[in-house]
């Protein structure tokens, strides 16, 4: 479950073990918890679920991913490619 990103109190991260799932991130901050869909070729991105979140974190959450979309896309990638080395 490596971290690829932490700012404002969200920790942005990937599962290991989620099997052959398209480009998504995870967010936790306290105790909301996210998970984002990514299209890099529409370069949008879809909620998948949100537990415990206002729609004010959930704009917070979306905002972080869109600003940072092409270097969570690009660590999916990474991530995805050491899986398969080990």
């Amino acid at each position: 479950m490596p971290t690829i990103l932490q700012i404002l109190g969200w920790r942005l991260f990937f599962y290991a073990n989620e099997g052959n799932e398209p480009v998504h991130v995870h967010a936790r901050k306290g105790d909301m918890e996210c998970k984002y869909w990514l299209d890099a070729e529409t370069y949008d991105i879809e909620e998948a679920f949100a537990c415990r979140m206002a729609s004010r974190d959930k704009k917070e959450i979306r905002r972080i991913i869109f600003e940072h979309f092409d270097y969570i896309v690009e660590q999916w990638h990474e991530f995805e490619e050491r899986k398969r080395d080990e």
